[in-house]
């Protein structure tokens, strides 16, 4: 089926998630890229355990829970300060380099190009618009709209549900695996973004698409419509 819109995953997907370990080595020397994994390690594990128990809370609360165990964790002082400059930097994360040549050549496609995001509104607000990547974007999803996180089914049909066709027509792009896993049980057709080199996770099914950047999903569309 030819593609008719691409929705991309924001956070490590878009946006370095990782950038922030600058800012928690400032306020912890020697400490921020240990309590940066800890962090987003505590963050999607947080939000695995609330879908599953059904006890959402937005995205920014999970997060800020998230940061407080890796810091108790690693007993890193972590006063209402450096809380304060931490949350604010999940809000300034860059893009990575590949991103916006990507959504530049989607762009002139004649497609709808939009993000599925655990973020609540506000921050994919903030973070879509601090990154300068704003004006690509036609549509944003939030799993807010469903109160669940992925990888509930219900966040993932808000695609096909919001933009009126078949999720197959969707192209999904992830930079993790298990992530562009869900939406392929869920119909779409999937990229991963295998940035990292990682082994393709063992869940009985396999995206149509694997590349180490962005461009392989741009890459994948344009042959579409050549063909079409």
């Amino acid at each position: 089926m030819t593609v008719r819109a691409v929705l991309f995953d924001v956070f490590g997907t878009l946006l370095d998630v990782q950038a922030r370990a600058t800012r928690a080595d400032q306020l912890f020397p020697g400490n921020g890229a240990r309590l940066s994994r800890l962090w987003r390690e505590k963050q999607l594990e947080y939000m695995y355990l609330r879908s599953l128990a059904g006890r959402y809370v937005p995205f920014t609360q999970l997060n800020e829970d998230a940061l407080v165990y890796a810091c108790e964790a690693l007993q890193l002082p972590l006063d209402a300060a450096a809380r304060g400059l931490l949350m604010h930097e999940y809000t300034q994360l860059p893009a990575f380099a590949d991103v916006v040549p990507t959504l530049r050549r989607l762009q002139h496609m004649d497609l709808t190009v939009g993000v599925l995001s655990n973020g609540d509104p506000g921050l994919l607000e903030d973070v879509m618009h601090s990154a300068q990547l704003d004006e690509f974007i036609d549509v944003v999803l939030s799993a807010d709209q469903v109160r669940a996180f992925k990888t509930a089914p219900a966040v993932y049909a808000l695609g096909p549900d919001t933009l009126g066709c078949p999720p197959a027509a969707i192209l999904f792009v992830s930079a993790k695996s298990w992530d562009a896993a869900c939406a392929t049980w869920h119909g779409y057709t999937t990229c991963w973004v295998n940035r990292c080199g990682a082994p393709l996770e063992r869940l009985g099914v396999s995206p149509h698409i694997i590349g180490r950047t962005l461009e392989v999903a741009a890459d994948f569309v344009y042959r579409q419509q050549q063909l079409a």
